[in-house]
């Protein structure tokens, strides 16, 4: 038992089941989860990251690397499916490891996915910021860069950034309900700006742009090539993780068994049709290099400049001058319901955490009028405003990426660890071809986090080491099956301090590893940090475990 204790299905139904003042409010059908998803899902990765992933990774054939990350996401989409319609509880992944894999690995995967979804939101409201800047420039109003964009883009502090985030935080606080209504209007006007940009942009495709389809490879992994199709295919997954979002509102949904498969898979395939046809017209209308640089978070506005017939003076005369504010405005509102979306799932897995004992419970309190875990929504309210000042959008968009992906590993895993331990347990929804789909969703994820930079990695492990650090100092001593006789023994905590001994001792290896390939005149204080925190590690819990001997 101890470290890898289940919580009991049945207890997860029981709670999914509850009534009363500290109970969350079931306010979704089926159209208002796949709404929820397409919120989340549609702008993330469209509006974004797909300009930059084209420029410094895949090229036009940026279309293949969204075909590949939607094909894991659909492996993926059918394990949580699964889960949602069986447990259908607060909490997402984290709730579903909890039940399969055991208490360690579901605090392991509940960490991973505050960084999936608190960085996704910021990813996104630095995106907002540049095409806040965008819009206004239309209007000849120019705001200080200093303002607009973190140290590492040029300025000081991404102000416009932090406001979106604060903005969005607030109406969460006031009741999913009136966030849901808000999310399904804006949602509407998302897909009509994508159907518009894809009919519109469509003539203006100049075939030559396709040429080469596959750059070839500079010489550097993951720089064009095969390699930069599946490193973009790992970047712009950061896109899809919309999906599962819809699965943390499972305790706030009616009839869950029957509507959390249809809000998944049904936002899923509508977006994965809809990404391939707009990245092929964002690459047709203009070269991939024109997303370089600081206008690539941008790139739909980039496209549409490039929307056009080419003068005398070879400049571009938009043909559709108004189209770009039009869409700018729509992009605005689609970013917000998309942080929106984000910034309600995090607020839930740590309910969820909180309510066993994981966390402080502070985080599991419920607002009696709006009942929503306030608390939780200003935590964040004040770190994620915070974090956005001051990071660059290719640090958070990456670390969204791989924190998604490994969600999904340990989704797919549980699915084959269920079918064996509780194969007799109702699912309302099945997924086909045991163990084949989730053994292709953990190979097809697995695969791409093995293309992702390794600064990336190192970012990766830093956050898991500061978990760990929770868990070992608070979560271990306070969770309810703690509580309940079924703690960890002397013997098994030994093994948890190894465990973070070897992580520690990973993390050093590979931003060693890191600072030889970049050189060391280049990201040094990174290194630092590293190798800092796996000297502290590896000496502090070694003395805890020649204490425990």
């Amino acid at each position: 038992m101890g470290l890898f204790s289940t919580k009991a299905v049945s207890v997860l139904q029981a709670e999914a089941n509850e009534v009363g003042a500290h109970t969350l409010k079931k306010v979704f059908g089926p159209y208002r989860l796949i709404a929820l998803g397409l919120g989340a899902i549609i702008g993330a990765g469209l509006f974004s990251i797909t300009g930059n992933a084209a420029a410094d990774y895949a090229g036009p054939a940026i279309t293949l690397s969204f075909i590949i990350a939607a094909a894991g996401c659909c492996f993926a989409g059918l394990c949580y499916a699964e889960f949602a319609s069986m447990i259908p509880v607060a909490g997402s992944a984290y709730t579903y490891s909890y039940a399969t894999m055991g208490e360690f690995v579901a605090w392991i995967i509940g960490w991973d996915l505050v960084l999936e979804y608190a960085v996704a939101s910021a990813t996104v409201s630095i995106s907002w910021s540049r095409y806040v800047v965008k819009l206004l420039e239309g209007f000849d109003v120019y705001l200080p860069v200093e303002l607009t964009a973190c140290p590492w883009d040029g300025g000081i502090i991404n102000l416009p950034a932090a406001v979106i985030i604060i903005l969005m935080s607030l109406l969460l606080i006031r009741g999913t309900g009136n966030s849901s209504l808000v999310n399904t209007i804006i949602v509407a006007l998302k897909i009509a700006v994508v159907l518009v940009f894809i009919i519109l942009g469509w003539k203006f495709i100049n075939t030559d742009n396709y040429v080469p389809f596959i750059p070839e490879n500079t010489g550097t992994f993951g720089e064009y090539g095969f390699s930069g199709i599946i490193r973009a295919a790992a970047v712009v997954f950061f896109a899809f993780i919309g999906f599962d979002a819809v699965s943390t509102a499972a305790q706030e949904t009616k009839n869950p068994k029957r509507n959390m498969p249809i809000g998944i898979l049904g936002s899923l395939a509508i977006c994965s049709v809809l990404y391939v046809l707009f990245a092929h017209v964002m690459t047709g209308v203009t070269p991939y290099t024109s997303f370089k640089g600081h206008d690539g978070i941008a790139p739909v506005a980039v496209a549409i400049e490039n929307m056009g017939i080419m003068g005398a003076d070879g400049v571009i005369q938009p043909a559709y001058p108004w189209l770009n504010k039009a869409i700018i405005l729509a992009i605005l509102a689609g970013y917000s319901s998309v942080i929106l979306v984000m910034l309600l799932g995090q607020s839930r897995v740590f309910y969820s955490m909180s309510k066993d004992g994981l966390l402080p419970k502070v985080f599991s309190g419920v607002h009696s009028k709006f009942k929503t875990p306030y608390k939780s929504n200003l935590l964040f309210l004040i770190v994620v405003s915070v974090f956005v000042l001051f990071v660059p959008a290719r640090v958070a968009g990456e670390l969204t990426s791989i924190g998604t992906l490994f969600a999904f590993i340990i989704v797919c895993a549980g699915i084959l660890i269920m079918r064996r331990k509780m194969p007799d347990l109702p699912r309302a929804f099945k997924v086909p071809w045991v163990p084949l789909i989730p053994i292709l969703g953990i190979a097809t994820c697995l695969f791409m986090m093995v293309f992702l930079p390794f600064d990336t990695w190192i970012r990766l492990i830093i956050w898991m080491l500061l978990g760990l650090d929770i868990y070992i100092r608070y979560g271990l001593k306070n969770s309810k099956l703690q509580q309940q006789g079924k703690g960890a023994t002397d013997k098994e905590k030994t093994t948890l301090y190894l465990i973070t001994i070897g992580i520690a001792i990973l993390l050093g290896s590979i931003a060693f590893i890191h600072q030889l390939i970049e050189g060391w005149d280049n990201g040094i204080a990174l290194f630092i940090l590293s190798l800092s925190l796996a000297v502290v590690h590896v000496v502090g819990y070694g003395v805890l475990v020649i204490r425990n001997r």
